[in-house]
């Protein structure tokens, strides 16, 4: 969709005649629904100067298209120009500008295309302007099929025209030498730069019929994107579908090809605990439906499995081809009805009600993820929610599809592949926690290597030691430590620490996506942000002080959450309205959390307590070092929550 589009010559005396800015506000509120903030009209007066002075040019046809703010389909991201003409051989070019009024930026050192600078009213951590302007081209390649069909060629470019160039050089710099070269960014006294490289692309005008084209292209995923997908999925044995994941899949498919043909919403809910492979099914259909020239995406609230499986599908093909396939659960806000053939929504119950950064955006993510596609697939585990924010349950998944009028089917997973196929594991710990009451309070048969450590450097060697066979061992902790902010790229700042045993480790550094997957990830420590819809062959974990066993009865504390936790956002403002709802909630998060973190292991567990109460309890009831399992009768009703406040402490029995 395109907002603003005209010939270089209307939009000249646009900008001369002062109505450029009104004149794409206009058209935005015609095509969005709603007018945009004062600082992005203000960037567009701005910026349209600027680009004026550039085509104000007798070498650049008066009839070359214009368009500004087109609306990439299927996603987010809005281009901010484009100019469009013909080559030498008459073939259809259209030359993408990403338009940026940044004074400086920074470097970000160990993050792929990522700078930093002054935007939204704060420092922040963007993508770099070129690999901008290159994501935005190939994402139009990979899905416009007039652009693949008519091999229309597209030529990306930044223009930073208030940025100077420094020394030592930042944005220029070779630390994106890739995407600098994939799409050249033009800085300031750069306009006769930037002419060359227009006039070098485009020597005729269309009058606005590349525009036309791509406007109105059939959206379809490519050939060369479908082909790439399956190569890496071949063989691939972490991906392989087993027993009840198959006949998942098969629905799944089954589901989806009826919606594609008559249009019609039908939504899957998919059940299934820890390690019942719901990623490994939600990988095969995102995959195997792409390849049916559907327009599917992976759709996570947590970033770290999104970036997990975008980089283990990616092989030699760049991973920002793949990453347009993987999307974020507030991503739907503006999606038009049935924007979607497919979207498959991992880990569901962890979705939010509102989306954007600041948590303003949108009424409800499952309501907006039904509406955008034709077809939806939610995978949950409602045992797994961990935060305040959390609201992805079946009972409204199946209330925004009764409100969408459409069919649904909902099944379950039960086999187990994590925990060496143990579900007695499974429920031995459900039964330990003292989430739910099961038939394995006396332990299981242990086919699965669980040990609880009296010190955390044992847990730390033992996954030293079972990392150097796969890399697939990780420590997790439960969030009783905080993260500091000065060092949240440095491992040799010590976020957890535990004195008596001279043991310190930094959380997971802030500067890589793919903590699972990464060489000197051993070396820090995650949290249930950076693991949760993953797995390991073997975890270590790290029980806090949230987390103690007291007078025969498991106790939550959720005062000893670290204060960096936004898990917890607003548990103490609930304790005062409705104290009952706090304790329960907070009860539940503790809880859910450890259960996620002991059972992100495949092959074996290792725990250490801070709590050594607690950690007499697990190893009587796993029976570890005795010969006799010994039983114990916990209370219902006496899980004790604390809340502070004020420095000061009440406990509600």
């Amino acid at each position: 969709m395109i907002v603003y589009e005209a010939t270089k010559q209307l939009f000249v005396e646009d900008v001369i005649q002062d109505r450029i800015e009104e004149n794409i506000d206009k058209k935005f509120y015609e095509k969005m629904g709603y007018h945009t903030s004062k600082s992005e009209r203000k960037a567009w007066n701005n910026s349209m100067q600027y680009m004026m002075k550039v085509l104000i040019d007798n070498n650049i046809p008066r009839n070359v298209g214009i368009a500004i703010e087109f609306k990439i389909p299927n996603t987010s991201k809005r281009v901010d120009f484009i100019i469009t003409g013909k080559d030498g051989q008459l073939k259809n070019t259209a030359i993408i500008v990403e338009l940026k009024q940044w004074t400086e930026a920074d470097m970000v050192v160990g993050k792929d295309g990522i700078v930093q600078t002054f935007t939204g009213h704060a420092i922040r951590e963007v993508a770099h302007p070129s690999y901008q302007a290159w994501s935005y081209a190939t994402t139009i390649e990979d899905y416009n099929e007039t652009v693949q069909d008519k091999q229309i060629d597209l030529h990306p470019c930044a223009y930073l025209h208030n940025y100077l160039a420094v020394t030592p050089p930042t944005l220029l710099s070779n630390n994106y030498k890739y995407y600098l070269e994939k799409a050249p960014a033009f800085i300031k006294g750069d306009v006769e730069k930037l002419r060359d490289f227009i006039n070098k692309y485009i020597q005729y005008g269309d009058d606005k019929e590349t525009l036309y084209m791509i406007e109105n292209g059939k959206i379809r995923p490519s050939k060369s994107l479908q082909d790439a997908l399956s190569s890496m999925l071949n063989g691939n044995e972490e991906f392989i579908m087993i027993d009840d994941q198959k006949i998942v899949y098969e629905t799944a498919l089954n589901m989806a090809r009826k919606s594609y043909e008559d249009g019609h919403k039908r939504v899957l809910i998919v059940k299934g605990g820890p390690g019942t492979g719901k990623s490994v099914l939600a990988i095969n259909i995102l995959v195997k439906l792409t390849n049916e020239n559907m327009v599917c995406s992976y759709v996570t609230k947590n970033a770290a499995p999104r970036n997990v499986y975008a980089t283990k599908l990616s092989g030699d093909f760049k991973k920002t081809r793949i990453n347009n396939l993987f999307k974020g659960s507030g991503s739907f806000v503006e999606s038009a009805e049935n924007e979607f053939d497919v979207l498959i929504v991992d880990e569901a119950h962890r979705l939010n009600a509102k989306s954007g950064r600041f948590q303003n955006l949108g009424e409800n993510q499952i309501k907006e993820i039904i509406k955008a596609s034709k077809f939806s697939i939610f995978f949950i585990d409602e045992s797994q929610k961990v935060t305040l924010k959390d609201i992805g349950s079946i009972e409204e998944i199946q209330k925004y599809i009764t409100n969408a009028n459409a069919e649904s089917t909902i099944m379950e997973l039960e086999s187990q592949f994590r925990c060496n196929g143990s579900d007695g594991y499974i429920a031995w710990l459900d039964d330990v926690l003292d989430i739910r009451k099961t038939a394995n309070s006396n332990g299981f048969d242990l086919d699965y290597d669980i040990r609880i450590c009296d010190t955390p450097n044992e847990v730390r060697d033992l996954i030293f030691e079972k990392n150097k066979i796969k890399n697939k061992a990780r420590l997790l902790a439960g969030y009783c430590w905080n993260w500091i902010a000065d060092g949240k790229n440095k491992s040799n700042v010590y976020d957890i620490t535990i004195p008596e045993y001279n043991f310190a480790m930094s959380w997971n550094l802030e500067n890589s996506q793919t903590w699972a997957i990464d060489s000197e990830s051993v070396n820090e420590i995650g949290c249930i942000h950076t693991s949760q819809g993953l797995e390991f062959d073997y975890v270590g974990v790290i029980i806090g002080d949230d987390l103690r066993y007291e007078k025969n009865q498991i106790i939550t504390d959720v005062t000893k959450r670290a204060k960096t936790d936004q898990s917890i956002k607003g548990i103490k403002t609930m304790n005062v309205k409705n104290p009952e709802k706090a304790k329960k909630i907070a009860d539940e998060i503790i809880k859910n959390t450890y259960r996620t973190l002991m059972t992100r292991g495949q092959k074996g567990c290792y725990i250490y307590c801070t709590n050594k109460n607690l950690s007499n309890y697990l190893k009587r009831r796993l029976n570890q070092n005795n010969t006799t399992m010994y039983q114990f009768d916990i209370e219902e009703n006496t899980t004790n929550i604390m809340v502070a406040e004020d420095n000061e402490e009440y406990k509600y029995e």
